[in-house]
């Protein structure tokens, strides 16, 4: 009997070899992760909110040197000032809007527009504004000034420019400055401290008229401020466009002393003015 004949195999089917999986590339991953987020804080920057320090004492005594607050980036528009390095990526004005009288502003500075101001807006296009023996004159009609009580301001690192009539010790023995300070009212209700160190040539000016499309800005720490009472050849910024507006001051969120150092972590809570952490315009 003969042998049956042994069943052929069947044909397999031909798998092709697996490709190994990509290397996954943290470099590539952090460089996407990097540019979305340089894109966020752009666009929050440019459009929403952004941070600002304060530098002098123009604007005495409602911001101290050490100071950082928060700027609204759409109260006025937007133009290329808005944006970081004010890059010319927007023409003219969009979405305009025009600040209220006693304003607390960010801007670029006339006549660079390359620096960064904060000034307190007291004339609107058309308005008429002077100075006469200290007093605010808007259109013609003194702003109603109020003596109320000195400013006291304890000297450290952020804070030793006081003038010698001024000095003074407290009960705890600490040297500070009390400045004369003076509340005046806008015709628009708007309230706001003033310091008045004495009898200056800015205390008496002509009359500036204000032209269409800008504002007039002066400093709270009258006797301390390169505001629009000056001309840019005396280091003054005039009348400033409104296009130049940058975003409405409204919250403190740090402040320093200035007597911090970096390199020691405690000190940063010692030298930082609690109080005004918070306080809003």
């Amino acid at each position: 009997m003969e042998n049956a004949p042994s069943a052929e195999p069947q044909d397999q089917p031909v798998r092709a070899a697996a490709k190994p999986a990509a290397p996954k590339s943290e470099w590539r991953d952090l460089t996407t992760f990097l540019v979305k987020l340089a894109l966020i804080v752009f666009v929050v920057r440019s459009f929403i909110f952004s941070p600002f320090s304060i530098p002098s004492e123009s604007m005495l005594p409602r911001l101290l040197i050490g100071d950082y607050l928060f700027i609204t980036k759409w109260n006025y528009g937007y133009s290329k000032h808005s944006l970081p390095w004010s890059l010319p990526l927007i023409p003219g004005r969009v979405f305009p809007g025009t600040p209220e009288r006693g304003d607390v502003v960010v801007f670029k500075a006339p006549p660079g527009n390359d620096t960064d101001w904060i000034k307190r807006v007291i004339g609107l296009p058309g308005d008429t504004v002077q100075m006469q023996d200290g007093q605010l004159v808007l259109n013609g009609k003194p702003v109603p000034k109020q003596h109320v009580a000195n400013f006291v301001l304890p000297i450290t690192p952020n804070f030793q420019r006081c003038q010698p009539q001024f000095e003074q010790i407290d009960a705890q023995g600490n040297a500070v400055c009390a400045i004369p300070r003076f509340r005046e009212t806008l015709p628009n209700g708007k309230q706001y401290d003033v310091l008045d160190q004495g009898m200056l040539p800015k205390d008496n000016t002509g009359v500036y008229t204000v032209p269409a499309g800008h504002v007039f800005m002066m400093g709270d720490n009258r006797d301390n401020s390169m505001d629009s009472r000056f001309s840019h050849e005396e280091g003054g910024i005039e009348f400033v466009p409104l296009e130049n507006l940058e975003g409405k001051a409204i919250v403190n969120f740090w402040s320093t002393d200035g007597s911090a150092n970096w390199l020691l972590p405690w000190t940063w809570f010692t030298a930082a003015r609690w109080s005004r952490i918070g306080e809003g315009f």
